[in-house]
């Protein structure tokens, strides 16, 4: 072999083992980026986790405030007479952590309020963007937040706005079925009589829509305390959430 050949030889084995040694250290790279993603997503978790389970959760001990459903799509829970201090809560009901704070914090607002301590007002909004999963979520949370939309009566709504955050299907996978909803209307009392068309065409879809749009809120759940927003640790700690309220009605 001569001279020349013997010197192309070298280059190429040395090119061989540099894009070796190049895709070694991009396999490393990623390896470490993907640890780096879990150990974080996994620090939020444990985040969320430890933000929910400061206290124990409320259990409701007496009959709840009466809840007048508005034209807007909200309801209003409140003892007659109470106006301040107000929390409104904005939530979607495909929204995991919008069901967490529901099972964690939610009979905390209930009993404050059957208290006379607060006024709090619900606004269930469609948050997630339509492209997500393929609009499979978005259209999950907006027939639960059209349906809700076809109960007038404040208890009635109470009662179906609990039992769509029981039944809240897995993120990425149809739920919200308009019959089942119907159905849990029917489950948890609700009597108009309009109730099974007005959820079975969606009356209400654009309204619903519309409102979530007119709100602008980024991210739910949205916990206001008379405007200003609540930290998610205390709106996840009942003791702490209690503490707060009680405070800003002082």
């Amino acid at each position: 072999m001569g001279k020349g050949a013997r010197d192309h030889t070298a280059r190429e084995r040395i090119k061989a083992q540099r894009e070796a040694e190049r895709k070694q250290e991009q396999r490393r790279r990623v390896a470490t980026i993907a640890t780096v993603g879990v150990v974080a997503l996994a620090a939020i978790g444990a985040g969320w986790w430890y933000a929910a389970s400061r206290s124990a959760p409320e259990t409701i001990a007496q009959s709840l405030a009466p809840v007048t459903v508005q034209a807007d799509g909200t309801a209003v829970m409140a003892k007659p007479g109470v106006t301040k201090p107000v929390v409104d809560v904005y939530e979607d009901f495909q929204c995991p952590a919008c069901r967490q704070l529901e099972l964690t914090t939610g009979s905390t607002l209930k009993n404050l309020a059957a208290e006379g301590k607060v006024k709090v007002v619900f606004h269930p909004i469609t948050i997630f963007p339509e492209q997500l999963n393929n609009g499979i979520t978005r259209g999950n949370s907006v027939r639960a937040g059209a349906a809700l939309r076809c109960v007038s009566d404040g208890g009635q709504w109470l009662a179906l706005h609990d039992k769509l955050f029981k039944e809240q299907p897995s993120e990425g996978t149809e739920g919200f079925k308009l019959p089942d909803i119907v159905a849990w209307g029917k489950d948890v009392g609700v009597t108009s009589p309009d109730f099974e068309s007005c959820v079975t065409s969606q009356k209400h879809l654009q309204a619903h829509l519309d409102y979530g749009a007119k709100v602008k809120i980024g991210a739910t759940p949205t916990l206001k305390l008379d405007g200003k927003e609540v930290d998610n640790p205390v709106a996840f700690d009942p003791a702490a959430l209690r503490e707060l309220v009680t405070n800003a009605g002082k």
